[in-house]
């Protein structure tokens, strides 16, 4: 009984803090760490998750700030600067007040207690997809209106309405060789154009084609006679014969 007495002190005496480290662990995550409490650790947790994972998060805007807004996740202060909030900042924030947001976050320092969150982010990717899909339902040989945004050397970028524009290349803006846009171009002209190339998200557009087009259809074009001028009787066949 004394051997078995002494074998166990002798455990005891052999084990360390390392022997007790899930066990302190577990005990740390439920006093905390003596600066934060449990639940606003395990908050910052969760929102370095949402970090890394780059989750959208739904928030409400519970106050308005300089610059800003402010909504909670997951129970820490989050703010939302004004310049994130839209695709475009934001001059006047006081309508947002409770509105519902989705915002990604952006930053998370637990230390400097500094959580940024966004909505642009989100807002330019569905606005991206949104085009990219409009953009691949164009069909090559569409003919669409359009105005001239800009002129380039290598040619003009067309604005065809709903964020889309394609690219008008010098050689496709007339039939005759010119060696700039602004030769038959400018800036704010309403022009028709065909879709001639429609690949990896870009679209190459022609003036050209169409002109070439009409110019064929008139050459084609065929005077074609009235029914009664092209049937002949026997009468208008002998009427001239002289026996």
């Amino acid at each position: 009984m004394a051997e078995e007495v002494k074998t166990a002190a002798e455990m005891a005496q052999k084990e360390t803090m390392d022997d007790f480290s899930t066990e302190l662990e577990e005990s740390y995550k439920v006093m905390g760490d003596g600066e934060y409490d449990t639940d606003t650790l395990l908050a910052w947790q969760k929102i370095q998750e949402y970090l890394e994972k780059k989750e959208i998060l739904t928030v409400t805007v519970s106050g308005i700030v300089n610059k800003g807004v402010i909504a909670l996740v997951e129970g820490i202060r989050g703010f939302i600067p004004a310049s994130r909030l839209d695709l475009k900042p934001v001059e006047d924030t006081n309508p947002w007040l409770g509105r519902e947001v989705r915002v990604k976050v952006i930053n998370a320092d637990q230390e400097k207690n500094k959580l940024v969150l966004s909505a642009r982010e989100i807002l330019r990717e569905e606005a991206a997809d949104a085009r990219k899909k409009k953009i691949a339902d164009i069909k090559v040989g569409a003919v669409l209106e359009g105005t001239v945004d800009s002129l380039q050397t290598y040619g003009a970028f067309v604005d065809l309405g709903d964020d889309i524009s394609g690219l008008l290349h010098v050689s496709q803006i007339s039939t005759q060789r010119i060696k700039h846009p602004g030769a038959v171009l400018e800036e704010g002209q309403k022009v028709t154009v065909k879709v001639i190339k429609n690949q990896d998200g870009k679209l190459g557009l022609s003036m050209r084609t169409l002109m070439e087009e009409k110019e064929q259809e008139e050459e084609v074009k065929v005077q074609i006679p009235k029914s009664e001028e092209i049937g002949t009787s026997l009468g208008d066949l002998f009427k001239n014969l002289h026996i």
